[in-house]
């Protein structure tokens, strides 16, 4: 085998010219699918960690709530919440995996700022601000990136809310919470009603029925939100707005409010018995993702408790749609540059095996078995392959550190302010290997066909030609 190896390097120095190019392009095809699958790479995990630090690993719900609850969440809420929460921290197996437990609350109906005589329809979700702060810490994977920005509430401030960027503009918050790339429409229609013969901007009795004095107390815009109870009342709540937060998504930018749980459970509950809509559970590592499931599964069955839970993959759908669209893609190139690799080293090992015919029919003739001339040449191939891909894994490795420390930024799907461009290449072990032994393979496998020619050829033809 030693032998075999030697002979097969003194070859391959013979041509180098040729076995450079060959090289080359099997490092090319290397670099390629180094870089673009530490994108991918990045892209997975970078969009796991926002997923994860907004909406935790897994939600309980009660049961049937995750298909019909969006309709009527007050009916479908969870009783006694704070034991389950109690439940899920004191189990000896979840214990160690948990890293906060969190109840929320969604809501619905009208967003109103009557001092400007705008509204528009909202979906709210009730949080506790400290536990939510928390979660935006996680950094499961270990990526060179910083916490996201707090959450803006407060566990002490039950009235304060944040509001997304576009609910500001249509209610007319721009100015007032300082939103950037937002301006305030340029006529503002009122409506006027008429008492006793002289014109009334009908805004402004509302905005002094509710304001006055307000200014003074509380700086904030304050917005009211409307709603139904759970039994099907009318309620609507104050809400002062700390900041305007962009969603990534116009449809949820323009809907969305983030406030207190306490106050979300007043405008659904009223005086009623509170409850939550479900219980956010973030765990310390992702790889305890199935075994904390199925043991809340257990445990839930146990006690008898009317609870399901889901994952954060089935919470938020499109997670697995990107997955599986920058997998393929991923897989494309790879094919592509499989098929470079594979023509490249069998117009390279032809051409050897064509001037090599002479010495073929004298080796045969000295008493070289087929299978030894076959060897020889899937040697020569094999060897390129290593030397390829090895110099294709180190250029990949540095090119991957430049960009990673050049600075650049890019603003993925979703999100709204620029993130670091990062490729995940360094310490990711299963494409580093994937890609050595696949580009090695490849080209061992492309030297089969003019291998196995070079085997077959008549010892006679061989000798005499010229």
């Amino acid at each position: 085998m030693i032998a075999t190896l030697s002979i097969a390097a003194r070859n391959i120095r013979r041509n180098g010219r040729r076995s450079l190019m060959t090289v080359l392009a099997i490092m090319m095809g290397g670099i390629a699918v180094l870089l673009f699958g530490g994108y991918v790479s990045a892209i997975f995990y970078g969009l796991q960690t926002d997923i994860v630090r907004k909406t935790g690993h897994l939600h309980v719900f009660k049961t049937d709530f995750f298909q019909y609850g969006a309709g009527n969440p007050g009916a479908y809420g969870i009783d006694g919440y704070d034991r389950v929460i109690a439940a899920v921290t004191a189990d000896p197996v979840l214990k160690s995996m948990v890293r906060v437990v969190t109840p929320t609350q969604q809501v619905m109906g009208i967003a109103g700022n009557f001092t400007a005589n705008v509204s528009k329809t909202f979906f709210g979700l009730g949080v506790v601000p400290a536990d939510r702060d928390r979660m935006r810490e996680w950094n499961g994977f270990g990526l060179d990136v910083a916490a996201a920005a707090p959450t803006g509430l407060n566990d002490g401030d039950a009235e304060g809310g944040v509001i997304g960027q576009g609910l500001a503009r249509i209610l007319h918050l721009c100015g007032a919470l300082d939103v950037p790339r937002c301006q305030a429409p340029k006529a503002a229609q009122s409506v006027a009603v008429a008492v006793e013969g002289e014109p009334v901007i009908a805004a402004d009795l509302i905005a002094a029925d509710i304001s006055a004095g307000d200014a003074s107390i509380d700086p904030r815009p304050r917005i009211e939100l409307l709603g139904a109870t759970a039994g099907g009342a009318p309620n609507v709540v104050s809400l002062r707005v700390t900041k305007a937060e962009g969603q990534g998504a116009r449809e949820l930018d323009e809907s969305f409010v983030a406030l207190h749980l306490d106050l979300a459970q007043q405008l659904l509950y009223g005086r009623a018995d509170k409850k939550v809509s479900s219980i956010v559970i973030q765990l310390e590592h992702h790889a305890d993702l199935k075994p904390a499931r199925a043991r809340l599964e257990a445990v839930f069955a146990e006690t008898g408790l009317p609870l399901e839970v889901r994952e954060f993959t089935e919470i938020n759908p499109m997670f697995n749609q990107v997955i599986a669209m920058f997998s393929a893609i991923f897989g494309f190139i790879a094919i592509i540059m499989a098929v470079i690799v594979l023509f490249t080293v069998i117009n390279t090992m032809g051409m050897t095996v064509m001037e090599r015919v002479n010495e073929i029919g004298t080796l045969r003739a000295i008493g070289v078995r087929r299978s030894g001339i076959r060897d020889q040449f899937l040697a020569e191939g094999w060897l390129l392959g290593v030397i390829g891909a090895t110099a294709g894994l180190a250029a990949g490795l540095a090119l991957a550190g430049i960009v990673n420390r050049a600075g650049l930024t890019w603003t993925p799907p979703s999100n709204i302010d620029p993130i670091p461009l990062y490729l995940q290449v360094w310490g990711n072990s299963r494409l580093l290997a994937g890609c050595w032994v696949g580009l090695m393979l490849v080209a061992t496998v492309s030297s089969l066909w003019p291998a196995n020619k070079a085997a077959k050829m008549v010892v006679v033809d061989a000798l005499r030609h010229v």
